[in-house]
């Protein structure tokens, strides 16, 4: 059973990282897949929100690093050295047929801590500001999704280490908020 479920994700991996490309995403899904392609956005989203909500966003963006720092860290210190899965980037049977747009990366591949952390942070967002800003919720899924779809794109990841990696994200986002939302820490959608 493992056999074909990881044969099928080689299958997957192969049409999205090689038969399903274009001149588009070549140029875009190296940067948009980069963790510091999005340092700016979240600089000025976090001085955004203290300018507006003071110490209340401090304990968001305190708890938002919470999930993030937790997904990261069952991504690459849990699953990562537990499975040891090689990236398709370091399968030297898969050398021929790869597109590799970036740099391979040192570490294992199940699961993918950018899924995870960008799920993390998704989840977290969408549950705790959800509820005030319900138009906010698809698309903050969709920037992850299309994040770890980039994964797989440049030939850092095969699908099933995205796949992971965002349920894992997701599953501590929604743990994180929950908690937040429980312990009734300086909500920021009470003010809007």
């Amino acid at each position: 059973m493992m056999e074909h479920i990881l044969q099928f994700d080689q299958h997957l991996f192969h049409l999205l990282n090689g038969e399903w490309h274009n001149a588009f995403f070549d140029a875009m899904l190296p940067y948009w897949r980069d963790k510091k392609t999005w340092i700016p956005l979240y600089f000025l989203a976090g001085a955004y929100l203290v300018y507006r909500f003071r110490m209340r966003a401090v304990f968001f963006i305190l708890a938002t690093a919470l999930a993030v720092g937790l997904a990261d860290t069952a991504s690459s210190r849990g699953f990562k050295k537990h499975v040891k899965r090689l990236r398709p980037c370091q399968e030297t049977e898969l050398q021929a047929d790869l597109r590799l747009l970036t740099g391979c990366g040192r570490s294992y591949s199940f699961t993918s801590s950018h899924a995870a952390n960008h799920f993390a942070m998704a989840a977290f967002i969408a549950m705790v500001l959800g509820r005030a800003f319900r138009r906010i919720r698809w698309p903050l899924f969709l920037w992850a999704a299309t994040i770890a779809y980039g994964q797989v794109y440049v030939g850092v990841h095969y699908p099933l280490d995205v796949i992971a990696g965002g349920l894992l994200g997701w599953l501590i986002g929604f743990i994180v908020a929950k908690v937040y939302l429980r312990l009734g820490w300086a909500r920021l959608d009470a003010a809007a």
